[in-house]
């Protein structure tokens, strides 16, 4: 037996029967019986599959996860201390992937604006969330059916139609650990946008402790008529973590999703996200941002789906790598037969710090219509040895150029993302992660 089938046979061993948990509501087993059966199928994927060729998942295989207990003790101060500046503004916390009420500081939800547990809707017969389960398919990614069957609790957003939130809903994710008890987390999260709404949701994964963790997570999202959502998934666990994460989003007519995917830690981060344009009008930026550092690998693998006319999609993605560590882009832009008048444009930029240091991106556009307007690129490069020689004959040290040239090359995308606390937080944490890569 190979190292990943005997990890999937842990995995499914381990799982929770599809009627434990939570009020055993009958939609919360039939997902978790879906997912099973899918990853029985599925197992952990090889590099001999194409979406996995560039991102060997046999390190993770190879590490007993025991799946994280109930009611680990986690401090407020302590969480306070590793979230985001914004913090104090609005969080709902959630350890392990289970939600913790007391540790969270929620502000006054806005008229008709929900943030549940989502055990907590289960206990209360209340009915599935309409997008749960229906974005993400077990049985075309993996690790999404893995979560499947260990789906016990996560955050539901429910943005009522009509709703512009003052605000961002911050989601705390916090991952407990201790050296020698190697830890899995299965969060999930559901995000409905109700008609004509507009709201910021920061995904935020933090760590405390140490170990090695694993944190399998699943974001899914819908854009109602005419909405606007910003969606970032802010990813800076320990160095010793293992995080794949998923997110799928479906925008409706007239509508708007800015996806942010920042990934600034861990060992093994492997991100997944497609979005379906699925009526005229709808419109996406998918921008991301991510850091290599060590011996780490940061894979981003992304599709955007023109399922309709008159859609627009942006996309930009930037990365930054130092020490020995590896990055993928994969970038997927598929134009549908109907979908004419789309307009697509998607970008790849890279830099490269150290000459132990490894990229591979390839951006993809696959066009079924003739009317449209398609771009793609991608570059790979090191910092200017120009501008790093002005800046130190202006009595810069090399470490403050160093940092300024690549807070400028980064800066494209936190500027874009709608909190500044968020964005200036973002910053400053690459740059510490590549002063302490230089100072090894």
């Amino acid at each position: 037996m190979s190292e990943l089938d005997a990890a999937r046979d842990r995995f499914l061993a381990r799982a929770p029967a599809p009627d434990a948990g939570p009020g055993g509501a009958a939609w919360l087993r039939a997902l978790r019986a879906e997912g099973a059966a899918a990853f029985a199928d599925a197992g952990i994927p090889g590099t001999d599959r194409e979406e996995w060729r560039y991102t060997n998942a046999a390190a993770l295989a190879r590490i007993p996860f025991e799946p994280a207990a109930p009611g680990a003790e986690v401090a407020r101060e302590a969480v306070e201390e590793v979230a985001v500046p914004f913090f104090a503004c609005s969080a709902f916390v959630f350890v392990d992937g289970r939600y913790a009420p007391a540790l969270g500081a929620p502000p006054a939800l806005a008229t008709g604006l929900r943030v549940d547990g989502l055990a907590q809707r289960a206990r209360e017969g209340a009915p599935r969330p309409a997008a749960l389960g229906e974005l993400a398919d077990p049985k075309q990614h993996p690790f999404a059916a893995l979560q499947a069957a260990y789906l016990e609790d996560g955050a539901v957003v429910s943005v009522p139609a009509g709703a512009s939130l003052a605000h961002p809903i911050h989601l705390v994710f916090v991952t407990t650990g201790a050296p020698g008890a190697p830890r899995a987390s299965f969060p999930r999260v559901v995000v409905e946008a109700g008609r004509e709404s507009r709201a910021l949701v920061v995904q935020d994964h933090v760590s405390l402790g140490g170990g090695p963790r694993f944190t399998c997570a699943v974001t899914e999202a819908r854009v109602g008529e005419g909405a606007s959502l910003e969606l970032v998934v802010l990813q800076r666990e320990g160095a010793e973590t293992f995080h794949v994460g998923n997110v799928q989003a479906r925008v409706a007519r007239d509508a708007r999703l800015a996806s942010r995917v920042l990934s600034l830690g861990g060992a093994f981060v492997r991100n997944d996200l497609g979005v379906v344009l699925a009526e005229p009008g709808a419109e996406c930026d998918v921008d991301g941002l991510f850091l290599g550092a060590g011996d780490g690998l940061v894979d981003n693998h992304t599709l955007v789906d023109h399922a309709s006319p008159h859609a627009t999609s942006r996309q930009l993605y930037k990365g930054v790598l130092g020490g020995r560590s590896r990055g993928v882009f994969r970038g997927r832009i598929v134009v549908r037969p109907d979908a004419q008048k789309s307009d697509a444009r998607q970008a790849s930029a890279n830099l490269v710090l150290s000459d132990g240091a490894e990229i591979d991106t390839k951006p993809q556009l696959e066009i079924w219509a003739d009317d449209v307007r398609c771009s793609h690129g991608a570059t790979i490069g090191r910092l200017d040895p120009d501008a790093l020689f002005y800046l130190r004959s202006r009595g810069l040290a090399e470490t403050a150029a160093r940092d300024l040239l690549t807070r400028g090359f980064v800066a494209e995308v936190l500027q874009r993302i709608g909190s500044e606390a968020l964005a200036d937080a973002a910053g400053e944490i690459l740059v510490a992660a590549l002063r302490a890569e230089a100072a090894r």
